[in-house]
């Protein structure tokens, strides 16, 4: 079916601004299906599998008929793990970030059951649960049920499999008659349908089939990593694996210019494509992809879809789709025409539960592997300096050279050491990108974010904290070093970023620090205090003509 975008299904601005600041550009199919028929409050049969985007499907409708200022239970959903339950209370909770006052609060067994007591007591719009753990709070009369106004079972057919269905039953015997119900489960066994007989008043089916995986010559592999380090795992895996051209997926319009003019910082020949450019725009950027003039192309879903290039070598799931349909057409972007490809997927916190899912719906196995390490991505580099060279040799092109190096050979200097001297010197010229010398592996399953580690730039050559007033980094005390991603190849100059600043923000000019222009960026010291005002106000502007992304510098 054809999917709509989430402004064709008469939401609020409330939700239709958390829906963009989550990335969704438009409504999966059992959202488009079972939004609207919610809102106008009839029963529905929901037929759909984990990854198909069915909570925001049921937990926008829900979201959209709480009165935040009645403090009752208006809605409950059943869920039959614990995991599922605080998935589903997260993403309750960023859909509700602009609705004031909404409760959710998750209840499960395993936390200590006088934690949520209390915070039942403080009043609960919407509460998520397992079964045996909502009857608990039921005898303790912690939850009220007879303002109930909506319930939704959450894969039923697993709660069936585990054994809840007194349960559920006794939960749905303790509800108001009049109540609307939702039932979602991907299968449709005979106890399942018993149900929706039982306690559904006129239910409409909703069904959504997987599409099935046909793509069997891409390898797909995924790295776990912190979500503060995927830029520096991407870039050591452009390095390492270097594909010639390589697709990237990111879930919304600002991480893909976010990521574009970071790698675009570090030397990698990239380019953005979305929904916010014009159709000239992204022609423009198309055919240079095309014509191998960019490497690497960034992109969202919608946006890639006029994307038919036969050449991909990788695809890069810098963030994971909202649902399993997404990630099979991005990978299957690579491996056309009989050719082979890989799909990476850079996996963060909970983003292994989703990875979980594609896996188990696609019945593909997505297999895990180590960020490269700065030794393995420097020693591809070398096997190619080292083939690049052999073949040079084979031409026998540089006889002029001969003569130079002879001048150079001493009774202390051998033509060996000149020609590791030269390797040694091409080698750091690649190098140039700016790696983080810092292990971003990630134990499998951890959940430590730990902080920021330090990077500074190393094509400027400056010592840092050598200067009096200045703290390690080599910024002034009381300044925070701004990136913009402009530079000498736009024709800037200090004064246009001055003007920018004051202009935008009403900061004084003279309050702006150092200002070091290089080709492709820009650093701008600004007052602390100022900092993410600047970032705010400048972040997609224009200076000189030229969107602009602006981000902290990180020091050395």
């Amino acid at each position: 079916m054809e999917k709509l975008k989430f402004t064709e299904l008469n939401l609020s601005t409330e939700i239709l601004k958390a829906v963009a600041d989550m990335g969704f550009e438009e409504a999966s199919p059992i959202q488009s299906l079972a939004i609207p028929k919610m809102i106008e409050g009839i029963d529905i049969i929901g037929q759909a599998q984990t990854g198909t985007g069915k909570t925001a499907a049921f937990g926008i409708p829900i979201l959209e008929k709480i009165n935040a200022k009645e403090k009752t239970t208006q809605a409950l959903v059943m869920c039959p793990t614990r995991e599922l339950a605080i998935q589903v209370a997260e993403e309750l909770k960023t859909l509700s970030k602009y609705k004031r006052g909404v409760n959710i609060i998750p209840v499960y067994g395993g936390q200590p059951i006088v934690r949520q007591m209390s915070a039942l007591n403080k009043g609960a719009h919407i509460v998520i649960g397992t079964p045996g753990r909502i009857i608990d709070h039921i005898e303790r009369k912690t939850i009220k049920l007879d303002k109930v106004r909506t319930v939704v079972l959450d894969e039923a057919d697993e709660m069936l499999d585990m054994g809840f269905r007194d349960d559920i039953e006794l939960i749905l015997k303790n509800l108001p008659e009049e109540k609307q119900t939702a039932f979602f489960s991907a299968t449709m066994p005979k106890e399942f349908m018993a149900l929706t007989r039982k306690y559904q008043v006129h239910p409409e089916t909703i069904k959504v089939v997987h599409e099935k995986l046909t793509v069997p010559l891409i390898e797909q592999l995924y790295c776990e990593v912190r979500e503060h380090q995927k830029v520096e795992a991407l870039a050591r895996c452009l390095d390492m694996y270097d594909p010639k051209l390589s697709l990237i997926f990111c879930n919304t319009k600002r991480k893909v210019d976010e990521l574009a003019a970071q790698l675009q910082i570090r030397g990698y020949s990239a380019d953005a494509i979305h929904g916010d450019m014009n159709q000239t725009q992204r022609d423009r950027v198309m055919d240079k992809f095309r014509n191998n003039k960019i490497e690497i192309l960034i992109a969202t879903d919608v946006a890639a879809r006029g994307i038919d290039v036969d050449d991909v070598e990788a695809v890069f799931n810098f963030d994971i789709p909202q649902d399993i349909e997404a990630y099979v057409h991005r990978i299957g972007r690579t491996g056309r025409a009989g050719r082979t490809g890989k799909a990476f997927s850079l996996i963060a916190g909970r983003d292994i539960y989703k990875l979980r899912d594609i896996q188990r719906y696609t019945k593909t196995t997505v297999k895990r592997i180590p960020v490269p390490s700065l030794a393995d991505v420097e020693n591809v580099k070398i096997s190619s300096f080292m083939e690049k060279l052999k073949e040079t040799l084979k031409q026998d092109t540089f006889e002029k050279y001969i003569t130079k190096i002879e001048s150079l050979i001493t009774d202390n200097i051998t033509s060996v050491d000149v020609a590791a001297a030269l390797f040694e010197m091409m080698v750091e010229a690649e190098n140039d990108k700016q790696h983080e010398d810092i292990d971003l592996n990630v134990p499998s399953f951890e959940r430590d974010f730990s902080k920021k580690h330090d990077r500074g730039d190393r094509k400027s050559g400056k010592k840092f904290g050598d200067k009096k007033g200045r703290r390690r980094g080599g910024v002034e005390q009381g300044m925070t070093r701004l990136f913009i991603n402009i530079g000498k190849s736009k024709k800037v100059r200090p004064g246009d970023f001055v003007g920018a600043i004051a202009g935008e923000t009403g900061i004084n000019g003279n309050a702006v620090g150092s200002i070091d222009i290089y080709d492709k960026f820009t650093f701008v010291e600004v007052p602390s205090q100022n900092a993410q005002q600047v970032i705010n106000a400048l972040n997609n502007s224009n200076i000189k003509g030229h969107r602009v992304a602006v981000e902290k510098a990180q020091g050395r």
